[in-house]
């Protein structure tokens, strides 16, 4: 009888580690695999947007490790979390992308998603930045925000067919 309760109370003082790989890895391993083979895109868009914010928490914890071993109820609160996004009833992994990632994808203050390249060997220019340049000079901004917009309304059709 008392080691059914030492087996219990380790089970409890270790309840993240058990716990955490199967709800963070191996649940939506498995309902990513689910919704591949149907042709909703709910469920898609429910996993795309987990496996994104997984991977930013997981980069969060490897950049700041030594400050999260500060804090004993990390892999508590982390648990939780986990449980918040995966969970299909609260579906927090699409609440957050919709709330927080995606408006500083699509508006972002700071412009860390292009880098102009440098002059190559034979000192070329960016071509992609000189291009730009070159077709607002000749038609203006509001030309080239159009031409941008009927370019994103391609891909979005082009997607959706492929995603069909």
């Amino acid at each position: 009888m008392g080691s059914d309760n030492n087996v219990l109370a380790v089970i409890a003082k270790n309840i993240d580690v058990l716990a955490l790989p199967l709800i963070s890895l191996v649940y939506p391993l498995y309902t990513s695999i689910k919704a591949i083979e149907t042709k909703s895109r709910a469920d898609d868009r429910q996993w795309l947007t987990y496996w994104v914010l997984y991977s930013l928490i997981t980069l969060f914890e490897l950049s700041f490790s030594k400050l999260i071993e500060w804090f004993p109820i990390w892999s508590y609160a982390k648990l939780g979390a986990i449980c918040w996004l995966v969970l299909p009833y609260f579906n927090g992994a699409c609440y957050v992308y919709e709330n927080f990632i995606r408006p500083f994808y699509r508006n972002p203050q700071v412009k860390i998603w292009y880098v102009p390249l440098k002059k190559d060997i034979f000192s070329k220019p960016d071509d992609v930045l000189t291009a730009a340049e070159k077709y607002i000079e000749e038609h203006g901004p509001q030309a080239f925000e159009r031409l941008l917009a009927k370019v994103n309304l391609y891909w979005c059709f082009l997607y959706r067919q492929i995603s069909l």
